[in-house]
């Protein structure tokens, strides 16, 4: 058994993925789309859009599609668990990239790890920990 998140958008998959990508993330490893694949669109407005991807890098595995009726991503977020402080820096701040919010920024938490929050500009959140240097 193994979960793997599963992340819905209005008709922004495509170019989410694409950040995450440039992020550093991973790559997309599957994608299929609504009228082209074999998959009729829904309606007129969903052609061509993505009806389901699969996105893969290191440590790193989860779904995404478009879907025209998404509610707003709320009340989960995606944990990144790092051992390097410079790239959970360096994460953090390009997932930040284009309009994300920090809810918490990165700084050593009361556990004693190096830890930040923030939803990125497609409405998903991020949180990143950092086991802290000399644990």
């Amino acid at each position: 058994m193994q979960l793997s998140n599963y992340l819905f958008f209005t008709t922004t998959c495509e170019q989410a993925l694409a950040f995450y990508t440039h992020c550093g993330l991973g790559q997309v490893t599957e994608m299929l789309r609504y009228g082209i694949d074999g998959v009729p669109p829904p309606n007129a407005a969903m052609q061509g859009k993505v009806m389901h991807s699969r996105f893969e890098g290191p440590g790193v595995c989860f779904y995404a599609s478009d879907n025209d009726d998404a509610e707003p991503m709320r009340g989960s977020a995606h944990i990144l668990m790092l051992d390097d402080v410079e790239q959970t820096r360096t994460l953090f701040m390009r997932l930040g990239e284009g309009g994300g919010t920090v809810t918490t920024p990165l700084a050593i938490q009361p556990w004693g790890d190096f830890y930040g929050k923030l939803t990125d500009r497609f409405g998903v959140q991020w949180m990143l920990n950092c086991t802290a240097p000399g644990r």
